[in-house]
């Protein structure tokens, strides 16, 4: 890589890696292996910042995040590792919490929530709704059929409405 694709990349990682940190957050549930997931995506696109750069560099490492978390799948059971809880995920700008205790009730709710989801049902979810990333761009992002987005989504959200914790939390919120 030439000199000057090296200040590019810094650059890049400067600017982009703390909403890729929190996009495998919410894919994996766990900190530090969301940075672990980013580390790995980020060390692949180093390789090829050249090619890259001109592109859609974030849309690249996301992809790379993605497909890293999707991996696990392929990986047997005894070499993966506990998802812990996530008390930490963030609702983004738009959550006004005015009691800090619910906010942390609602991280700890929502954690459970999506750690019922199957990795792919989970990886639908962020790309769709924390990302939001429509049907076809979450579909090229997962290798699948847009369908089949729509019907993973659509199992993952109704496990999530089928959450009584999750629901109790909102009708409480709304009373």
């Amino acid at each position: 890589m030439p000199h000057g694709g090296d200040e590019d990349f810094t650059a890049f990682v400067l600017a982009r890696s703390a909403r890729l940190v929190h996009i495998a957050r919410m894919l994996c549930g766990d900190a530090a292996l969301a940075e672990d997931l980013v580390q790995t995506a980020l060390e692949k696109a180093y390789l090829r910042w050249d090619r890259i750069e001109l592109g859609d560099p974030f849309g690249y490492v996301r992809q790379a995040v993605v497909n890293q978390h999707l991996s696990w799948l392929r990986r047997r059971p005894w070499r993966e590792r506990p998802s812990g809880t996530t008390t930490d995920l963030d609702f983004g700008p738009n959550a006004h919490v005015t009691d800090p205790a619910l906010g942390v009730q609602r991280r700890v709710v929502l954690t459970s929530a999506l750690n019922r989801l199957t990795r792919r049902e989970r990886a639908a979810v962020v790309l769709r709704f924390v990302e939001d990333l429509s049907e076809a761009e979450t579909a090229a992002i997962l290798g699948v059929a847009r369908g089949t987005v729509k019907s993973t989504t659509s199992r993952a959200l109704g496990k999530l409405r089928d959450t009584p914790e999750l629901a109790d939390l909102y009708v409480e919120e709304r009373a």
